[in-house]
Order: structure tokens, then sequence, then C-alpha cells
């Protein structure tokens, strides 16, 4: 079983990402009130120091509800595996997925104002991805299968040629997510299980 202190970890971990998707959808009530002028604000614009905060602001602002409805359930679930299996870099590597795939698009992308938590998504499923092989641990190739079973699809998202869509942003979030799982060392693990033989 579970010890105590591993069910508090893992309960945060999902707590924290109820509470990001619950915020996702708060600012897109918000975006949706003012006529989305928040992606008009806060979008990345590549190549401009105006879309700079964008890096930070584009996962979280999104063109339409159901441009968010078909990103949330790709964070849901691969939200939760990174919960349930992450260890305490999961913070770093976020950060090195958004800053890193937000510099790239920002440096490459094509001149439109991108926004969209795919981004995430797509950084989600290669760090899930490569954290399998180079970890090599029985746990995070189960996790890499599981994602590439049901998600595997998704890597057509990484070509051009998709009107409205920022494949950029997917390509580069992709690239940073192996990125993370190659640069941050995370050891990362199922919680820990107590031994019922010990006393």
């Amino acid at each position: 079983m579970i010890d105590k202190n591993g069910k508090r970890v893992v309960f945060s971990r999902f707590k924290v990402l109820a509470l990001f998707i619950a915020a996702l959808w708060a600012i897109q009530v918000l975006n949706w009130a003012v006529g989305y002028r928040l992606n008009l604000a806060f979008g990345l614009i590549p190549r401009q120091i105006a879309g700079l905060d964008g890096i930070f602001g584009m996962p979280l602002l999104h063109a339409s509800f159901p441009h968010l409805i078909s990103n949330t359930p790709p964070l849901i679930l691969m939200g939760a595996l990174l919960a349930a299996t992450a260890t305490r870099a999961l913070l770093v590597v976020n950060g090195v997925i958004i800053a890193l795939g937000g510099a790239l698009v920002w440096l490459f992308g094509n001149t439109a104002i991108h926004i969209g938590a795919s981004g995430l998504v797509f950084g989600w499923f290669g760090f899930l991805v490569a954290r399998g092989l180079v970890d090599r641990s029985p746990v995070t190739l189960a996790v890499a299968m599981v994602v590439g079973v049901l998600y595997g699809s998704i890597l057509w998202g990484v070509l051009p040629g998709q009107p409205g869509i920022s494949w950029e942003a997917h390509l580069f979030g992709a690239i940073a997510g192996v990125a993370a799982a190659l640069l941050v060392r995370t050891q990362v693990h199922a919680p820990r299980i107590l031994n019922v033989d010990q006393p």
C-alpha cells in the first residue's frame, strides 16, 4: 500500500492539476466576456517584444470554447500521469516546456497570435514518452506506452498545413518536452510503496 505521505503528495498534485484546469476555464470565460481581447494583449507574437509575455500567456488562452474543450481531455490524462509519477522536479520540467517551447515559437513561428494549451499538451507528451526511454523504469516505460497508444496520432499536429492551427507550438512544445526529459534528471518513480512485511 502507498504510505500516508505518498498519498498526500499525489493528492496535492491532483489538486494542483484540477486548479489549473479550472483556471483555464475561468480565464476562457473572462476572455469570452471581453471579446477575446486577452488574446491580443497576452498572446505570443513571434519576434515582437510586445509578444514576449505570450511565452507564458499562450498556454492560458484559447480562441473559443471548442478550442479549450479539445485541449481539456489530454491535459487531464497526461497531467494525471505526471501527477502520479513525478518527483520534486515537476515544476522545473513544466518551466522548461513552457519557456523553451514558447521561446522557440517566438523565434521561429509564423507571424500570428499564437494561443492555446496544446503546446503544453505536446510538451507533456514529448516528456512522458522520452522520459520512459531515458529512465527505462517499469513505471515510466508503462506510462510512455499508454501515452503513445492513446495519443501517438497527435504527432500529425506537428506538421504544417492546417489553417488556424499553431503547428509550431505543437512541434516546439514536443521538442521542449523531450529536452526536459533529457536535461532534468528527475529520477521519476511511483509514490513510495511500504513493504507490508515490515513491522
